[in-house]
């Protein structure tokens, strides 16, 4: 089975970026793009939906090394 060139890894929960730029690097890839993206829960607030940033995913795009 041929590897893939190119790979996303996200950031777990209760991971640091440290660790998972580490297991990039086990599975022998290398970071070359990092995404942010908010992540947003809906609230009501006087009969009207509103979005408020609850948190962040990270997601790193790797390389083949």
């Amino acid at each position: 089975m041929k590897k893939q060139t190119k790979k996303k890894f996200e950031v777990e929960n209760g991971e640091t970026i440290d660790q998972c730029l580490e297991r990039m690097k086990q599975e022998g890839y290398i970071p070359v793009r990092r995404v942010e993206e908010p992540i947003f829960r809906e609230v009501t607030v006087n009969e009207q939906t509103e979005y408020e940033p609850s948190g962040r995913r990270i997601i790193f795009e790797g390389k083949m090394a």
